[in-house]
């Protein structure tokens, strides 16, 4: 079996991703490792043999395709986070770099270890693959000519065996201070979901309008003059029921159908009138509710207001179904490829709406790969640029940073033109899952020969606790200083200390939301290039 696993590297590929994803899946009182377990399979296969390995390139491939997609889902949320808290991030993130950096200079000084080592111990527990690429590229530029390859695997054997403990570790660290501080996940999730609308339960509810506020103005103005965050759906006007827009002026003993959450109802109830007796209903041989796929191009990255659909058809919008997730449908919603809208339209304009937002799921099945393409190949190429500072230190963003910058910038357009740039949800779901597999399944393959050959040595053991006291105590005075100082979310900070993919995928499975994904790309951008820098510095003073 082993031979057979040496002559065909696709084939160690998938069963180091098969037995990892099902060992992943166990889970013993709440604790499960997900799909980080993946990791930890392949180093156990790479230690079976120094012949069993995959190709580098599936690693890096791996890794630009997981950062770009997380990029370009994340995007809006990103900017709309630091446009709240503006340097702030900066300057906490800087804290988490230099924290996990002083620590591994004092580490690296108790026990000895030269500079490359002590460099791939930084770059190990920080789980930071660009890291470890700039502290070879300083390892060549300021190493002596024939101490180049020994530093150079000094460093690599550093990383490969603080890396497991730089992910296990952070695990652990936030696992123990989420019992501690007794986070209520769910509790906070309703706090955020205001100003960070992940997802909501929505509902719909018929009031009789009495009040003053609404009976006689326009619903535009209505809207304008109070702070309400829902939809307004159906109107009965003396017994005939029609679609709202926002120039329809309420009168009184109408009867009006609210959409959104209910706490969001129950506010703006208190400005229109009692609740009526039973649903609003409406004739289904005029008026027809249906849910349909946002599968045309020319719709996606676009906002609902700026389609001027009821100026074409009696419709109304109400709901946007985004993954798993049901959003209120407002003017400035900006609808996505693989969205699915709840509506009510006229019977008469649901042939030429169909055509308008596609409905077709086949075409949500196919992935624009010009623009998928023409994004990651911008991100290579700014991952490519050297960039020196003042004093000779140079970096380069590479297979990570550059996708995940350009990424940024370009979910946030969302589209240039005729190119739309997002991809439909269930598809970046997808090439999400299949980018950090690979990069799991072949960090762990490639360093499990390296990993279990030092790790019987003593200076092993001492890089590999040496790794996990370095991931445990940043990342607990990280979460302790963040929720407690700061008064950072920790549903954020989950995502804050999960600079690898396989921490974010556990944060987010412990908060039940996406909310870490938020702090994930608060934080990665400017805790990624802070990294690359201080893998240097630390290596160029030690040296």
């Amino acid at each position: 079996m082993l031979s057979t696993l040496v002559q065909s590297p696709l084939l160690l590929l998938f069963t180091v991703i098969a037995i990892g994803y099902g060992i992943g899946e166990i889970r013993i009182r709440g604790f499960k490792l997900g799909v980080a377990a993946v990791l930890f399979v392949g180093l156990g296969f790479g230690a079976l043999s120094p012949e069993l390995s995959v190709p580098e390139f599936l690693i890096f491939l791996g890794l630009a395709i997981f950062v770009y997609t997380v990029g370009l889902s994340s995007a809006p949320a990103f900017f709309a986070s630091f446009r709240h808290h503006g340097f702030k991030d900066v300057y906490f993130a800087t804290f988490t770099v230099l924290i996990s950096a002083l620590m591994a200079i004092g580490l690296g000084k108790w026990l000895s270890f030269d500079a490359a080592l002590t460099g791939g111990l930084y770059a190990g527990a920080s789980t930071n693959t660009p890291a470890l690429a700039g502290l070879l590229d300083a390892i060549q530029k300021g190493a002596d000519a024939g101490a180049i390859a020994g530093a150079s695997e000094q460093a690599v054997v550093g990383y490969s065996l603080a890396y497991p403990m730089g992910v296990l570790g952070v695990m652990l660290a936030l696992f123990l201070m989420q019992k501690i501080l007794k986070i209520d996940y769910q509790t906070e999730a309703g706090e955020l979901h205001r100003d960070y609308p992940l997802g909501e339960e929505l509902t719909s509810r018929t009031f009789a309008v009495k009040h003053p506020d609404i009976v006689g103005n326009s619903l535009r103005s209505f809207r304008r003059d109070h702070d309400v965050n829902v939809a307004f759906g159906r109107i009965q006007h003396e017994g005939l029921t029609t679609l709202s827009t926002w120039d329809t002026v309420p009168q009184e003993d109408d009867l009006l159908v609210l959409v959104g959450t209910e706490e969001s109802i129950l506010r703006a109830a208190a400005f229109i009138g009692p609740i009526a007796e039973g649903q609003l209903s409406y004739d289904r041989t005029i008026f027809d509710v249906r849910r349909l796929f946002i599968s045309n191009d020319d719709v996606a990255g676009k906002t609902i207001a700026s389609l001027n659909l009821q100026q074409r058809f009696n419709l109304l919008i109400t709901r946007v179904q985004r993954g798993d997730m049901d959003l209120l449908a407002t003017g400035d919603t900006v609808l996505e490829l693989g969205d699915r809208i709840l509506m009510v339209a006229h019977r008469d304009d649901l042939p030429e709406i169909f055509k308008v937002f596609g409905n077709s799921y086949e075409a949500l099945s196919r992935i624009n790969l010009l623009s998928f393409g023409l994004g990651i190949a911008l991100g290579l190429l700014l991952g490519m640029i050297s960039i020196t500072l003042p004093g000779g230190y140079s970096f380069s963003l590479g297979f990570a940073g550059g996708p995940l910058i350009v990424a940024l910038a370009l979910g946030q357009l969302r589209r240039t033109g005729p190119i739309v740039w997002t991809l439909p949800y269930g598809a970046n779901l997808t090439l999400r899952q299949v980018g950090l597999i690979f990069l799991l399944a072949g960090i762990g393959i490639r360093s499990g020969q390296t990993f279990y050959q030092t790790l019987q040595t003593e200076l092993g053991y001492q890089v590999f606790l040496a790794g996990g006291a370095i991931a445990i105590i940043s990342t607990l005075a990280t979460l302790l200083i963040g929720y407690k100082m700061l008064k950072i979310p920790f549903s954020f900070l989950g995502g804050m200390v999960g600079s690898q993919p396989a921490v974010l995928d556990f944060a987010v499975e412990q908060a039940g939301n996406k909310y870490p994904v938020i702090g994930y790309t608060r934080m990665l951008p400017v805790v990624l290039i802070g990294k690359i820098l201080a893998v240097q510095i630390l290596y160029n003073l030690l040296s």
